[in-house]
């Protein structure tokens, strides 16, 4: 830490206390060069995941977005709350785990789909039609015959 009195950059540490939410830590350090005392705050500087979307802007990540897009799609069907958390828990744990913290939407519904194919296949079927936006019904009936094939 440099000192803001005369620029060096040793110091020691005399105090550290958290604030009383625990979401700082308040430092009292003192200079090894002057002698003198000053304050430093500390804080988990939090990266927002970005998603990508179809039309290549970026917006930031939201889980509660995303559980609320699988709600939809499992309403009135038999998948527990639990259920759709962990699906959220998975495109979550995949977006922390790229080094570049940003996933296109391709891939965020990619990953939601396969774990809905797993979950419901009627829930699967509803996030898919909007998902990927069937043109005609003709491309809604091929993606329901291939799940049945699938199923066989």
């Amino acid at each position: 830490m440099k000192c803001p009195f005369c620029a060096h950059l040793g110091d020691k540490v005399v105090d550290s206390r958290e604030s009383k939410e625990g979401e700082v830590i308040r430092r009292r350090r003192e200079c090894l060069g002057c002698g003198r005392r000053f304050t430093s705050y500390e804080r988990i500087d939090e990266i927002a995941y970005m998603v990508i979307k179809k039309d290549g802007t970026r917006e930031r990540f939201e889980r509660q977005k995303l559980i609320s897009g699988l709600l939809k799609a499992c309403e009135k069907r038999p998948v527990s709350i639990s259920s759709i958390e962990s699906v959220a828990d998975k495109v979550e744990a995949s977006l922390q785990e790229r080094p570049e913290k940003e996933m296109g939407t391709e891939e965020v519904g990619k990953v939601v789909m396969d774990e809905l194919k797993r979950l419901d296949k009627v829930a699967y079927v509803r996030f898919a039609s909007v998902y990927r936006s069937f043109r005609d019904v003709g491309e809604f009936m091929s993606e329901l015959k291939d799940l049945l094939n699938a199923k066989e």
